[in-house]
């Protein structure tokens, strides 16, 4: 190098085809550290992207002849370049290089041209070679070939001429062959004398066109022989035949032919390859030295060399023997013997699902030593996988995506790349491309059902585990990871969170406070299931809360009224015969269900011979006629139990007074004695005034009522009809959850909602029970809504288990009247008007509850007596 000069000189050649490509020009024999060139300025990228993109050599030789200088982003000789060991003689010798840059992907061409320098002298096979002449016969002018030279240099540095020392016999003449290939040949000049001079040493010298010129040199010893006049002599002097490559040993290849003109041994033929034949030839053909005949000795191969070329001599046997030569060149004819090489330029990465069609996923390239049709490729992906290739240049394609990927149907597909070649029989090659899919957040959590049910027995104990909610989500790792969460949503104005709890982890449901039936039925919570992704993903599931009654309520007895006192005090006449109507007992409970059905029994008693209580409607009877020995005062303890477990019971004292001279009231309508005992006493009389004088009065108290309802209520049919916009009450936000039960043969309908107004006053109507009939006129509702219609048909409607059903708006009607006692006759009426499909009993406002029951079931119970309330004289009638 340093004798030449500095003769680096790298230049970049651009064309625009495929895609746009770089070529630098380098002289072989570069030290290493040697700069080729500024690649990454060359391919348009800043320094800072050589390391953050990584750029790098995707495919070299054998060995890694270059390699980037990421600081400077050059590319630099890393080892040394033999030109002669990469191309041999090939004119030109390119060597291809893919430069890959990620991040994005990108694939880029490269090609060094590596320039021959004269680094090469030429060689002889034999440094040394014997050459036998006969005397006198050999003419003047005689040629005899001699060793060529080889220079693996090309070009200039090539070999280019042959020199012949001075001598007075022999002249040197060069001979160019059809391939450009240059032969020495020996001519005689003078007659040669073998007694004169038996040995003439010749030195043959082969100059190259280098710069300086390098040369080589080859002994010849020149042997002048007795004569043998006639040299054997080929038919052609140049044979020529083709051969397939993996031709089987042994193989007819040419069959070759000599004569010579001398008789006896001086003609007989010997026939061998030329002194200056390669091993190479020698391996892989043999010649039969009788028959001249060239077979197949070894294995051949058009990669290795498409063309050989070879002398072959024919000897005779004379004294001194002579030679004739001829040239054999056998062509090998390509195989399709090589399946196709697929070779990833770059490794797949994972890729997410949610990547866009089209999305690069490996480099990859495809070659095929042989030549012709056999070479041509095709690449396809076998069908099902959604990927396809897309070609680059020349013989590079990419694998991109063809579809949107689903991570959570095919977490990886192992992608078969099938190559084939066009020779026949064709030659396929398959290679497996796994590519793993990456998870993205794109499945919501979903819970296991639409929607829970949960039964909780009310006083359970707080901090209890109800239940448990339980979500799945089709994506991995973190994206799968559940935390469970309750909705900020309320509950009378109370956050959910106040009454539940919920474990992030599991889903468990616990409750945080212990729960009242007789306050709340149901709670619906709902319960958010969210992932642990990027954006998160969640879903919602609501839990019905259903609060079980439990029987913690001791029936309360409503009649009689033991306010003033624990001891009720009743008064009954001596007359009174067997079933006289002594008093009623009136409980209820605050429970529901079998937990509410209340019985009443006759604990304990003065006389228990004399009175009876029925079990189902509390009436307290004698059992037989009062006699003079019965004690005046009579005590009855009365025992009132739910149908709970365990039973809840209470118990009511009632005090009986037996007196002379009270009259018995009327128990029937059928006469109970005769006109002449009814006005046997003054009293009789004095009762029938005073009657009287009662039932004026409320006749002039109801006409009275009426009048104001005229004045109240003008442009109306009459006081009861229902306004939607009435003046007295209004409250559309007000809710009224209405709840239908059944407990064997009663139905009942609880009417569930809060006080109608602050500070609510009660007021209470009795029909006496110590009479055995008593009911109110019977009216029709003079609402416009068909009032027995829709009553018909939800007692038709109404089912054996419990149901219910809620409205959204309640509107409360009032006939805005005055005077209390006239309200609660009011709310009589139309509480009566439905008597025909209904019975009503209407308990205190402290529960909420109106107990409905069918008149067909308890007729009996509710002919015996009605408890009406009112509210700040408001008449309060439900539209169902």
């Amino acid at each position: 190098m340093e004798r030449t000069g500095t003769w680096i000189c790298c230049f970049v050649l651009w064309w625009r085809g495929a895609g746009a490509q770089i070529r630098y020009t380098i002289p072989e024999e570069l030290k290493e550290g040697s700069v080729v060139g500024n690649v990454a300025k060359d391919l348009g990228l800043q320094i800072s992207d050589v390391t953050g993109r990584k750029l790098r050599i995707a495919s070299q030789s054998e060995k890694p002849f270059f390699t980037v200088d990421v600081g400077r982003g050059a590319l630099v000789v890393n080892e040394r370049i033999d030109r002669e060991a990469l191309c041999g003689q090939s004119a030109a010798c390119i060597l291809p290089l893919q430069i890959v840059v990620e991040n994005p992907l990108q694939l880029h061409r490269l090609e060094i041209d590596v320039q021959d320098i004269n680094d090469n002298a030429p060689q002889f096979l034999s440094q040394k070679s014997t050459l036998k002449i006969a005397e006198s016969v050999t003419p003047v002018g005689a040629r005899f070939p001699l060793e060529s030279a080889s220079d693996p240099d090309v070009g200039s540095n090539s070999l280019r001429s042959y020199m012949l020392n001075n001598n007075e016999w022999f002249r040197l003449d060069i001979k160019t062959l059809e391939d450009g290939r240059m032969v020495p040949e020996l001519i005689v000049e003078k007659d040669l004398d073998r007694e004169k001079q038996a040995i003439h040493n010749l030195v043959l010298t082969a100059l190259d066109g280098g710069k300086p010129v390098k040369s080589g040199t080859s002994l010849i010893q020149v042997v002048v022989q007795d004569v043998n006049d006639n040299k054997p002599q080929f038919e052609k002097m140049k044979y020529e035949t083709q051969l397939r490559e993996n031709s089987e040993p042994g193989l007819h290849v040419l069959k070759l032919k000599a004569t010579d003109l001398d008789d006896g041994v001086n003609g007989q033929l010997r026939y061998l390859f030329s002194a200056h034949t390669s091993d190479d030839v020698k391996k892989l053909f043999s010649i039969n030295p009788d028959t001249s005949e060239i077979t197949v000795a070894g294995k051949i191969d058009y990669e290795l060399s498409k063309l050989y070329r070879f002398n072959v001599s024919a000897r005779d046997k004379g004294t001194p023997e002579l030679e004739g030569h001829c040239s054999v060149q056998i062509t090998v004819i390509d195989e399709n013997d090589n399946a196709p090489e697929v070779v990833l330029t770059s490794s797949p990465s994972p890729i997410n699902e949610n990547a866009s069609v089209g999305t690069v996923v490996a480099l990859i390239n495809i070659n095929d030593m042989d030549s012709g049709e056999n070479g041509k490729l095709s690449i396809k992906v076998t069908t099902g996988s959604p990927f396809e290739l897309k070609p680059s240049f020349d013989n590079h394609y990419s694998l991109v995506t063809s579809a949107l990927l689903d991570r959570e149907k095919y977490s990886e597909y192992n992608v078969e790349i099938v190559a084939s070649d066009a020779g026949s029989p064709r030659q396929t090659t398959s290679k497996i491309i796994n590519v793993k899919i990456l998870d993205v957040n794109d499945n919501p959590p979903v819970f296991s059902q639409p929607d829970y049910n949960v039964y909780v027995k009310e006083n359970n104990a707080a901090g209890a585990s109800l239940f448990t909610v339980s979500a799945s989500d089709h994506d991995k790792d973190k994206n799968a990871m559940i935390n469970y969460s309750i909705l900020d949503t309320k509950f009378d104005h109370v956050p959910t969170s106040s009454y539940f709890y919920v474990n992030a982890e599991n889903g468990t449901l616990y409750s945080m406070n212990s729960f009242d039936y007789e306050k709340t039925k149901l709670f619906q919570v709902v319960v958010q299931a969210t992932d642990q992704g990027s954006p998160p993903l969640s879903s919602n599931v609501t839990v019905h809360v259903f609060i079980l009654d439990q029987n913690d309520n001791v029936p309360a007895v409503i009649y009689p009224s033991t306010l003033m006192g624990s001891v009720s005090h009743q008064r009954m006449p001596r007359s009174a015969k067997a079933g006289h109507l002594v008093t009623k007992v009136t409980a209820v409970d605050a429970d529901s269900g079998h937990n509410a059905y209340i019985s009443y029994r006759l604990a304990d008693a003065t006389d228990s011979s004399l009175f009876s209580v029925n079990l189902y409607t509390g009436e307290v009877r004698t059992k037989r006629s009062v006699s003079e020995q019965d004690d005046s005062s009579q005590r009855l303890i009365l025992e009132i139990k739910d149908n709970g477990e365990p039973v809840q019971s209470t118990t009511v004292t009632v005090e009986i007074l037996l007196e002379e001279g009270l009259h018995e009231p009327v128990s029937d309508f059928r006469p109970k004695s005769s006109e002449a005992e009814r006005k046997s006493t003054k009293l009789t009389f004095y009762l029938i005034i005073s009657l009287a004088a009662v039932s004026v009065l409320s006749l002039l108290t109801f006409l009275i009522l009426l009048i104001k309802c005229a004045r109240n209520s003008r442009g109306s049919s009459s006081c009861c009809i229902r306004r939607g916009d009435s003046d007295g009450y209004k409250n559309p936000n007000r809710n009224l959850q209405i709840q239908l039960n059944t407990d064997g043969p009663i139905k009942y309908v609880e009417v569930l909602g809060g006080d109608m107004m602050s500070q609510s006053q009660s007021f209470g109507s009795y029909l006496s029970p110590m009479s055995e009939f008593s009911d109110f006129t019977l009216v029709k509702p003079c609402s416009t809504l068909d009032f027995k219609e829709s009553l018909s048909v939800l007692d038709a409607s109404l089912p054996d288990s419990a149901w219910t059903f809620e409205s959204q708006q309640v509107r409360f009607f009032s006939s805005s009247l005055e005077n209390p006692t006239t309200d609660l006759c009011c709310c009589a009426f139309l509480i009566n008007a439905a008597w025909h499909i209904f019975s009503f009993i209407a308990i205190p406002p402290s529960t909420r509850t109106i107990y409905i029951f069918t008149k067909k079931s308890l007729n009996s119970l509710f002919s015996q007596g009605i408890y009406v309330t009112g509210k700040h004289s408001q008449c309060h009638v439900v539209n169902l």
